[in-house]
């Protein structure tokens, strides 16, 4: 069971105190079943939004006690921050705790030496700032978060939502990540200059674009993706759809922001991702039970999308946690059509390629769009 602790302490606005109770805390089965254990800790009646008064069990000294420290937004972090809230934090990162800020809870760990020497964000409004407050730190705000082993921080609001599934990610996959995100109606992924360990969450049938309308492909897409291994055309999802291939394609990219080709290549490679995690099939395995064809289509790809080859995400996912390669789980055998040709999606004629780069750091940054 991982131990978080959530500092609270006057003037911490709650829209950023509520995304860790939400994704670590008890209301959530997902948090329960990855084995997390969420505290509160505050002073005596510590004033939250300027409504709420936090009347919690546990005080700031506690925090020592945590796996992971859990800092939000001070109104008070950049001019004086609080002094008992500093000790604490420093005291828990001496000990051990992975400590995370969102927002100008990034000021807090600057002011407790957390900072130093590393690259930090917050809140574009304060980055100059950090900067100017504490010059030894490097501050980058045109990311989400960036993860630096054990101090992580995040920018504004809600990409403290980011930062919390990116902890998931890195505690317990990309699956229990998505199906968290997918929980919550939030997007397990925004796309930026760092590709994340994350699978894309279906479009359910109001998460059309805007103007677009309400739509009826959540049900085409789930079926799709139920059937990854098998081939299949523009032109066989518009017939499933009801609909002519050239309108088909235009209802898709209004509901989905892609085009069918894309949206079914992401997939596959998220589905990739998940047996890279839970199994230890080969990548030639793993290309077959995708859909993709070929194990060079599959790193090809695999790499474009993700950042690293997918032997490189294995290891990085297993070593990062200390584990042995999973055992290969039973599954039926795939369909016996082969993907060829330029018309099925996600085929595409193999390339030759270099053989696949050592493993690298998982991508700890997520950029904003």
């Amino acid at each position: 069971m991982t131990s978080v602790a959530l500092a609270v302490v006057d003037g911490m606005p709650l829209f950023e105190l509520a995304i860790p109770c939400t994704i670590f805390g008890p209301g959530n089965p997902e948090a329960v079943g990855a084995g997390y254990e969420l505290t509160v800790c505050a002073p005596p009646g510590a004033m939250i939004g300027g409504w709420l008064r936090a009347e919690a069990p546990h005080r700031l000294e506690d925090l020592v006690k945590a796996d992971t420290v859990i800092v939000p937004a001070c109104d008070e972090a950049m001019d004086r921050p609080p002094t008992d809230l500093v000790e604490a934090v420093r005291a828990a990162h001496e000990r051990g705790a992975r400590v995370a800020s969102i927002c100008t809870g990034a000021f807090v760990l600057a002011a407790a030496g957390l900072l130093a020497g590393r690259r930090a964000t917050t809140h574009w409004m304060y980055a100059p700032r950090l900067a100017e407050s504490y010059p030894d730190v490097e501050v980058d705000s045109d990311v989400l978060y960036i993860d630096d082993g054990d101090v992580l921080t995040a920018a504004g609001q809600a990409a403290g939502i980011d930062l919390c599934l990116h902890m998931v990610r890195t505690d317990h996959g990309a699956a229990t990540a998505n199906r968290l995100a997918r929980r919550l109606v939030v997007a397990p992924h925004r796309a930026g200059g760092q590709a994340q360990f994350v699978a894309t969450p279906l479009p359910g049938p109001d998460d059309a674009a805007p103007g677009a309308g309400r739509h009826d492909l959540a049900g085409l897409l789930e079926r799709t993706l139920e059937r990854l291994d098998e081939p299949v055309t523009v032109a066989v999802l518009a017939r499933r759809a009801g609909m002519s291939p050239r309108h088909f394609t235009r209802r898709f990219a209004a509901v989905t922001g892609t085009s069918p080709l894309q949206w079914l290549l992401t997939q596959r490679v998220r589905r990739a991702q998940e047996l890279l995690e839970v199994t230890d099939d080969s990548v030639d395995r793993i290309a077959e039970r995708v859909g993709i064809g070929t194990p060079t289509t599959l790193r090809r790809h695999f790499h474009r999308i993700v950042g690293v080859s997918p032997i490189a995400y294995r290891r990085a996912f297993t070593e990062a946690r200390g584990l042995r390669p999973p055992t290969a789980q039973p599954t039926p055998p795939p369909s016996d059509a082969a993907v060829t040709g330029t018309t099925a999606l996600g085929a595409h004629t193999p390339a030759r390629t270099a053989p696949p780069p050592a493993a690298p750091t998982v991508p700890p940054t997520a950029r904003t769009p």
